[in-house]
């Protein structure tokens, strides 16, 4: 017998051993792949080594689930310059992706569809090309998909209609044509629709208007045309069609009406052709515009290169056989350990500058960072009789706000002045959402002291004030941001000062239930509860009033400068002075009380009753005659019940009595108003 073959067979048996050692973790080689691809220069991803512990937290970006796989890659904004890899489909347990904010190039690979239950996908702002893989339609838990600013063509896969999850869908500002395929119309949970500043042509598919929670649909700077669905009237201003110059339709102000042609199938995308002048064709539900062909992709491959194949694949061969050679008895070693590696804790610290908290699940819940001594949330700190773990849910992620606001984009600036600036943003959920950006020079400098303002502010909970959802400190940006619900139809100065033809004249019985509204919200502030101190508003006014959807009043900003601010003069106090919402005896005694809340809803009451910004001495003086039809709002034209009038007039007046004292409190007054 040759004695050769034993010692063959020993050699194949050795090899196999060595070359299962070195992939007996797919997680990692995957990982590994995933590295060499993203960052082929070696800058960013030192810490991922073939020796490391995936879950003990050394692997940057890196958070594991329960199980000890992989849940999270988070690598936003870390400067990566290369490509995402097919290998990135290993890790099948990856929930979220957040790779946003780099350098990347190339096309996003197909294989990324293996993914079955990664539920955020975020590749937005990046220098990704190609084509956008049908195959992402097949991930069923996917919820976000952010694929906006980058430079991706051909059209949007009909297949995007089966994901049955997504909330949120963004693919705005890349190169995209062909039509907005109706099968987004199938998507049911779909809350926000941004295709804008492409070059989309056909119309607005009429299922897509009729998507049943869809709230922001963005379709401006394209080549769209046709007759423009009435369903998308409900949007109001989520409804954003500026500069497709083929729409149409009646409804929508700033559209021209349609003609006959215009109306050809409104059902389905139609194009006007080049050949047929005026006359509308119908097109596909998605155009899938064939890209010209590459050499590399295209051609079956010569000779040569088959033989150049060949021999990679002996050099792999060789190269495994070595690392299974070195890394044997090390993964020997992190076999022993890996099932106690994941008991040591729930959390993995992992994400913005490596500091951060990842939960269960692999999302990224917070990324904190203080400047020297402005650390509200250290270790240790006292949660004033607050639950630690409640109080956390309400930490955001600085990324996420980041994110949300398109980095604090002019276009979603809401508002500014010295003191603040707030911005609209989408979180991650499509959920809308009002930031409110504080300066750390105006925040308490006491720790003990901002942290029991949050507290308190957290523990704010009315139907007639605005709901805060978190906050987020940044000593990165030296700011602190309060998140809270986006309140779609503006504020109340946007009722006032309205001529007759506008919609916008509100109705007498809405304006009596505002007026209800406000008065709830203040009672409850000065309210004394258990879980919460007597408030001062301080800063009441039509601006803070803001409308929901059903018109409903909400507070805002309700005692945030007393809970959180230092000796803060607000910058719209001259504002308010001349709007007549400061108390008389604001100038003598500079304090802010619940009597001065009471004056300034009194002056709201009298906007109400006029539909006037400016309420003259005029208004106070007919009140206190019953002479009020002199000021009532003349777009009402008569439609109002006069004795609910009069009453609101006498309350009005009694709250903006000069005197504090003879004010009613806030209690007295919505029992009188509850009495209408």
């Amino acid at each position: 017998m040759d004695s050769r073959v034993p010692l063959f067979s020993f050699f194949l048996l050795f090899t196999t051993q060595c070359c299962l050692g070195a992939t007996a973790n797919p997680e990692l080689r995957a990982l590994l792949d995933i590295k060499a691809a993203l960052d082929p220069d070696g800058k960013h991803l030192s810490s991922w080594t073939i020796h490391g512990e995936l879950c003990d937290g050394s692997f940057q970006g890196i958070c594991c689930n329960d199980n000890g796989q992989i849940a999270n890659i988070s690598l936003q904004g870390m400067g990566l310059s290369g490509k995402l890899s097919p290998a990135i489909a290993g890790l099948k347990h990856l929930t979220a992706i957040y790779l946003h904010y780099n350098s990347l190039y190339g096309e996003i690979p197909r294989e990324i569809a293996n993914l079955t239950q990664l539920t955020d996908l975020y590749l937005n702002m990046n220098n990704l090309s190609g084509e956008i893989p049908p195959e992402i339609g097949e991930m069923g838990s996917l919820k976000v998909l952010q694929l906006c600013y980058n430079q991706l063509t051909g059209s949007i896969p009909t297949k995007l209609g089966s994901l049955k999850k997504l909330n949120v869908l963004a693919l705005q500002s890349n190169q995209l044509t062909g039509a907005i395929p109706a099968s987004l119309g199938n998507l049911g949970t779909l809350m926000r629709l941004d295709l804008s500043f492409n070059s989309l042509f056909g119309s607005i598919p009429m299922k897509l208007a009729d998507a049943p929670l869809l709230e922001v649909l963005d379709i401006r700077n394209n080549s769209l045309s046709g007759n423009v669905p009435l369903a998308l009237k409900r949007l109001n201003d989520g409804f954003l069609f500026q500069n497709n110059l083929g729409l149409c339709g009646s409804g929508f102000a700033s559209l021209k009406a349609c003609n006959a042609s215009d109306n050809t199938n409104p059902s389905k995308p139609v194009v006007y052709g080049p050949g047929a002048a005026g006359v509308a064709r119908e097109i596909p539900e998605t155009a899938n515009l064939q890209l010209p062909c590459e050499q590399t992709r295209c051609s079956k491959p010569s000779k040569s290169q088959t033989g150049l194949i060949l021999v990679g694949l002996v050099v792999v061969t060789v190269a495994l056989s070595a690392i299974g050679i070195l890394t044997f008895t090390q993964y020997r070693r992190h076999k022993q350990k890996l099932g106690s590696s994941f008991e040591i804790s729930n959390t993995c610290l992992n994400t913005d500058q490596s500091k951060g908290v990842c939960g269960k699940n692999g999302s990224p819940l917070v990324s904190l960072e203080y400047a020297n001594g402005w650390d509200p949330l250290a270790d240790g700190r006292n949660f004033n009789g607050f639950a630690k773990d409640v109080f956390q849910s309400f930490r955001f992620n600085l990324e996420e706000v980041e994110t949300a606001t398109q980095y604090f984009s002019e276009v979603n600036l809401l508002g500014k002045s010295i003191f603040s600036a707030t911005y609209k943003g989408i979180l991650r959920d499509g959920s809308a959402v009002a930031i409110k950006s504080i300066s750390k020079t105006s925040c308490k400098s006491d720790d003990a002291e901002f942290l029991k303002g949050l507290n308190v502010l957290a523990s704010l909970k009315h139907e007639s004030l605005v709901r805060l959802r978190g906050f987020c400190c940044s000593k990165s940006r030296g700011e602190c941001f309060l998140i809270y619900d986006f309140v779609p139809n503006g504020n109340l100065v946007s009722y006032l000062d309205v001529k007759d033809s506008d919609r916008q004249v509100l109705e007498w019985s809405t304006r009596v239930s505002i007026v209800k509204g406000i008065a709830k919200g203040i009672a409850y502030l000065h309210g004394n509860k258990a879980n919460k101190p007597a408030l001062v508003h301080q800063n009441i006014s039509a601006q803070k009033v803001l409308i929901d959807k059903q018109f409903n009043p909400l507070l805002s900003a309700s005692g945030l400068h007393s809970l959180l601010t230092d000796d803060i003069v607000f910058a719209a106090l001259k504002g308010s002075a001349a709007m007549g919402y400061l108390a008389p005896e604001y100038t003598s005694t500079g304090r802010f009380t619940k009597e001065s809340d009471v004056y300034a809803f009194g002056v709201i009451v009298f906007q109400v009753l006029s539909g006037k910004r400016n309420v003259s001495s005029l208004a106070r003086v007919g009140a206190e005659s019953g002479r009020f039809h002199n000021y009532i709002d003349p777009n009402l034209h008569g439609r109002l019940f006069e004795n609910e009038a009069g009453k609101l007039a006498r309350i009005a007046w009694h709250c903006t009595h000069e005197s504090p004292t003879e004010r009613p409190s806030m209690e007295v007054v919505v029992q009188e108003l509850d009495n209408f």
